[in-house]
């Protein structure tokens, strides 16, 4: 058995496709307690959960989960993808506007790692 979940973002901005990411989990596991309880399949396959969010420089400061504006204007923009454990699935990061720090990416990291759990404790919440 395969699930697909495909999220096709049409116009993004922001953190439109790490919003659609930590959905995205959402929607596939509310499928998989579906198909649990339809006796379709024996038991949860997840191993861990997964969240996205998009972080930045702008301003000279960190931010969290940049609006249209961060995001257009921002001197780095990132987007990190970790598991509910804090694992790292994806970190993605470029200098928009100008170079960046060691100490400026652990500083996006360490505001990442706070928003996803914020994003984590809202989707058990769901779920």
């Amino acid at each position: 058995m395969t699930l697909w979940i495909d999220c096709d973002v049409l116009q993004a901005d922001g953190g439109t496709r790490t919003a659609a990411i930590s959905g995205a989990y959402v929607a596939a596991k509310l499928a998989m307690q579906k198909l649990m309880g339809l006796g379709k399949i024996k038991a949860d396959f997840f191993t861990d959960s997964v969240a996205a969010v998009s972080v930045g420089l702008w301003q000279g400061r960190s931010i969290l989960d940049l609006n249209y504006i961060e995001d257009k204007d921002a001197e780095v923009d990132a987007n990190i993808v970790l598991t509910g454990s804090g694992r790292f699935v994806e970190v993605q990061s470029s200098g928009e506007e100008s170079t960046f720090s060691r100490e400026d990416l652990d500083a996006m990291l360490e505001l990442a790692r706070k928003g996803v759990v914020e994003i984590t404790t809202e989707q058990k919440k769901v779920l």
